[in-house]
């Protein structure tokens, strides 16, 4: 079986910084704009070096979008930044008509998102910000699953055309995919093969996929896993060649069951090919304060979970 290495923890979210800044240096039409968190969304480097190119305007998220929609009638490229919570569901109406419905051009960059936001608590952490962005017709959905391939999809989303919600962490996750990696928005990344079961991931959960995928194998159970960076659009096509091979499926996810990953997964399934699957995700709840290493054992979003879940599934085939 292939194995992963941790090179190294680091923040989803400084991917995303050390993206935006390589941006800076390379797209004179890339243009910043915060809501009063620069350092939580570690957009030091590209307001220092492009002050003529960053905008800070204050904890007004909705104006803040609204700015990035007029921006882009004039050929800018806008990267709006703050957190999960405050990019959607505080600015739902603004996104729906002055980015999606008009087709404009903006970025809208999220950190701090899920349970892994910690101790703040249930105010501030958000998991059903995936279900409201992928709703929007013509909004493409990515969640990134380290540093390395977080500051890939900075990078590629300025060279696609259309609205785009990109959604990171604030916490140190393992670094494991390539520093330097091409990112296909829409394509699934085959990370392991299997003929058991499939572990599809997104977000923080690929590593604990990865974990789970090991202690299946000691068990005599072969697992596929899957890195589903880009929940829309989703790749069908990789997701039916794998369950016609295995039989069953896994979705992990930090989101709700309700709207996420593993809700776009099944509705894949039982359009073309019907087939047993279980979901790691929180159970239409909100969260709590706590170390995000509490909240993910508390709420049954790591390694754990998803190898009882795969271990559930194989029974159902």
């Amino acid at each position: 079986m292939k194995t992963y290495t941790n090179t190294g923890s680091k923040d989803t979210r400084s991917g995303f910084g050390a993206g935006l800044t390589e941006l800076g240096k390379t797209n004179e039409n890339v243009v910043a704009l915060c809501a009063d968190l620069i350092g939580s969304l570690k957009m030091d480097d590209f307001k220092a070096n492009h002050p003529e190119r960053f905008f800070q305007v204050g904890i007004a998220e909705a104006n803040m979008i609204g700015l990035a929609a007029g921006m882009t009638i004039g050929g800018k490229i806008p990267f709006t930044g703050t957190f999960a919570n405050f990019s959607t569901g505080r600015v739902y109406d603004q996104i729906r008509q002055s980015v999606a419905y008009s087709d404009k051009n903006v970025k809208i960059c999220a950190s701090h998102a899920g349970l892994t936001l910690g101790e703040d608590g249930a105010t501030h952490q958000i998991l059903e910000d995936i279900g409201l962005m992928k709703m929007l017709p013509g909004m493409t959905v990515i969640n990134p699953c380290d540093y390395n391939q977080t500051k890939a999809a900075t990078i590629a989303i300025a060279k696609h055309h259309g609205p785009v919600y990109l959604r990171f962490g604030r916490p140190k996750v393992a670094n494991f995919t390539p520093e330097e990696q091409t990112f296909e928005i829409g394509k699934a990344l085959h990370l392991i093969d299997g003929t058991d079961v499939t572990i599809v991931a997104t977000g923080h959960l690929v590593w604990e996929a990865l974990e789970a995928a090991k202690v299946l194998n000691a068990e005599g159970i072969s697992a596929e896993v899957i890195n589903i960076h880009t929940i829309k659009p989703l790749d069908d096509e990789a997701i039916i060649k794998s369950v016609s091979k295995t039989g069953c499926i896994v979705t992990a996810e930090e989101h709700n069951f309700l709207g996420g990953l593993g809700e776009s997964v099944a509705r894949v399934l039982a359009t073309n090919k019907p087939t047993p699957q279980e979901f790691v995700a929180t159970n239409d709840t909100f969260g709590e304060s706590g170390t995000p290493e509490q909240l993910m054992e508390k709420y049954g979003l790591n390694s754990d979970a998803i190898v009882k879940a795969a271990q559930t599934v194989i029974k159902r085939k």
